[in-house]
């Protein structure tokens, strides 16, 4: 009996680690909903990945190269000058 509770609890923990990170997946409608944000505020992105659990954008504007930093609802959290 022991067993199939350590056995349903292993599951269950690695079933949410699983959905916890799901939002990670930096699919093709992601990179388009960041490319489509950025454009609109005037930068030119150059790539986009993950980093810290959150989307990482490397742009362009004003002639100045920029690391744009959105969390799992496109929302700017933070922004730097790349230097």
């Amino acid at each position: 009996m022991t067993r199939i509770i350590v056995t349903l609890l292993a599951i269950a923990a690695g079933t949410a680690a699983v959905a916890s990170d799901s939002w990670r997946a930096l699919d093709d409608a992601t990179r388009d909903g960041i490319r489509s944000k950025l454009e609109q505020a005037g930068y030119e992105v150059r790539k986009i990945e993950i980093e810290d659990d959150l989307f990482e954008a490397y742009a362009l504007k004003d002639n100045q190269r920029y690391e744009i930093y959105l969390d799992r609802e496109l929302n700017i959290v933070k922004t730097k000058l790349d230097d």
